[in-house]
């Protein structure tokens, strides 16, 4: 099966070229909101070769009673139409927020 099932990727292919490098396919991009300079870890695995976006670095500081991640150096731009996906999908109970901040 080719593409997208019940919200997950089951297969998808790409080609590596002389190179070395290798085009994350659009529909890939758009779902992990990868953009151009997103910074990407890769893992062997069981014969598997894992990538995932670097996290973003935090310190944790103390704002009044609460404890906040407050990245630091630059961190990426939320655009007003991924606040509003996540937002509508939190109220929901649907959001495919998957734990890792938006890639930049």
């Amino acid at each position: 099966m080719y593409g997208y099932w019940d919200g997950n990727f089951h297969t998808m292919e790409t080609t590596i070229d002389k190179a070395g490098r290798l085009v994350v396919p659009k529909a890939v991009r758009d779902a992990t909101r990868l953009r151009p300079g997103t910074r990407v870890r890769f893992r062997v695995r069981d014969g598997r070769i894992e990538i995932e976006p670097v996290p973003l670095d935090v310190s944790l500081e103390r704002h009044g009673s609460t404890v906040v991640a407050v990245p630091r150096g630059g961190r990426p731009v939320l655009t007003a139409a991924e606040v509003a996906e996540t937002t509508a999908g939190l109220r929901s109970g649907t959001s495919s927020w998957s734990g890792t901040p938006p890639a930049g």
